[in-house]
C-alpha cells in the first residue's frame, strides 16, 4: 500500500487504517495477520454504527 488516506471522519477507522501503514516493513507473509485484524476491527466498528 503506497497511499493511506489522511482521515476517514472516524477515529476508529484512521487508527485502523493508520495500522495498515505497518505492512511496508513487513515481510509479505505477515500481512495476512494484519490485515484479518484490521477486517475485524472495521467490522465491531460498522456494526457498532447503530449504537451510537
Amino acid at each position: 500500500m503506497s497511499e493511506l488516506p489522511v482521515e476517514t471522519g472516524d477515529e476508529r477507522v484512521d487508527a485502523v487504517v493508520g495500522g495498515l501503514a505497518a505492512t511496508g516493513g513487513m515481510p509479505v507473509r505477515d500481512h495476512v495477520a494484519v490485515f484479518e485484524e484490521a477486517f475485524s476491527a472495521l467490522e465491531e466498528t460498522l456494526a457498532s454504527v447503530d449504537d451510537r
